[in-house]
């Protein structure tokens, strides 16, 4: 972080912050629109995330300051449960409301957040939020919840709170990352596994399409409610209760149940691409990269041609990086409809590559993507604590 939260906070609310936690955004490495499929994903933690401070407020009420926004709410505990638009501050006002609906007694707090995730690019700077406001929270008044008890109470925000109807893998790779590995999540038992992710020669570049999305507003939930179609047309023959369930083959054998072309190639998707996680948890098991390469490349290509949720900014990056001899795998991350790619790049051509992807996209595009290199980080932490 190059600036000082801690004399952030000081000139914001003119006192000491008690304590400032850190908590990671993410990106998956591949399994993309599986997570509320019942499938395997592979997200990791990532260097860019969301710190926050927090100290007492003198008057028992909550208020809300970012670095990053412009808009800065207070709010009476007693309207907690009321949603402010689409700001921010939703995401730390559900949390709190989930806290003290479980029981939990939380006092007035001052917050100030800063980020460096870019907003609406798919690196999970939502998830990162609300993980920040819960580890925060469980940390700074020792309420004793685990990491899965902060990542549950995150969705019930996203899903309820938020209206999102969004699967836990966000919430699960942001709590539970850790440096230099990959987390294999089966996300209907939320058994997992870690991956060593040995990089070496590479590096992973995030490219942000700097096309916003808005989740809520896009058509996320539409692909949720397809998948939910076709799942119903083929429990007409067999027992499912998730697409992650079939297999190739087994699809194959009952795809006449589904005559709509659309819902057919969703199902579809999602169904290989949780076939395609377990070769590259493999394939990372091995060390081959040159593998989980070509396995971004398909994984990309199925969301952009059946699951139809890429689009001409994604796929110009994925384009460029196919054609450049020193990337060996890309692919969209995130839910798609803008946001960000992901590539793995030879070292030493980080310049280079940014150079010639800028000009290859503003030709195509007509302005100019945003380009991070990162490492895989670490799930939350203190960072300092007044308290002692």
């Amino acid at each position: 972080m190059n600036i000082n939260l801690e004399e952030k906070f000081s000139a914001e609310y003119h006192k000491k912050a008690d304590a400032v936690y850190f908590t990671p955004g993410r990106v998956n490495l591949i399994g993309e629109h599986i997570d509320y499929n019942g499938g395997l994903v592979m997200p990791c933690a990532i260097t860019l995330g969301t710190w926050v401070a927090i100290a007492p407020s003198s008057d028992q009420k909550f208020r809300f300051k970012s670095l990053n926004f412009e808009n800065q709410v207070e709010v009476n505990s007693n309207v907690l449960n009321d949603k402010d638009g689409s700001s921010w501050t939703n995401y730390p006002v559900g949390v709190i409301n989930e806290f003290i609906r479980d029981g939990k007694e939380i006092n007035g707090l001052d917050f100030l957040f800063y980020g460096n995730i870019p907003i609406g690019s798919g690196l999970s700077s939502s998830a990162s939020i609300e993980i920040a406001t819960a580890f925060a929270l469980n940390s700074y008044y020792n309420l004793g919840y685990d990491r899965l008890d902060l990542v549950k109470i995150a969705k019930r925000v996203e899903n309820d709170f938020i209206g999102l109807n969004s699967g836990i893998m966000d919430q699960f790779a942001v709590a539970f990352g850790e440096k230099n590995k990959a987390i294999v999540l089966d996300c209907e038992t939320l058994k997992y596994k870690m991956v060593d992710v040995t990089l070496g020669n590479y590096v992973l570049a995030i490219i942000n399409t700097n096309k916003p999305r808005e989740l809520a507003d896009s058509k996320y939930n539409e692909r949720v409610a397809e998948c939910q179609q076709a799942l119903k047309l083929l429990n007409q023959e067999i027992t499912l209760h998730y697409l992650c369930e079939l297999t190739a083959e087994k699809l194959a054998l009952h795809s006449h149940l589904i005559t709509d072309e659309t819902i057919l190639n969703r199902a579809t998707h999602v169904v290989k691409e949780n076939d395609r996680v377990h070769l590259a948890a493999k394939a990372l098991n091995n060390g081959n990269l040159e593998e989980f390469g070509r396995l971004m490349y398909a994984s990309h290509e199925s969301l952009r041609n059946l699951y139809e949720v890429s689009g001409t900014e994604l796929d110009a990056v994925v384009d460029f990086c196919s054609g450049y001899d020193h990337v060996i795998g890309a692919r969209m991350t995130g839910a798609g409809f803008g946001g960000c790619a992901i590539a793995l790049l030879e070292k030493g051509y980080e310049e280079d590559f940014a150079k010639h992807l800028t000009d290859y996209y503003v030709d195509k595009i007509g302005y100019p993507a945003a380009i991070y290199i990162s490492e895989i980080g670490n799930g939350p932490y203190l960072i300092t604590n007044a308290q002692g």
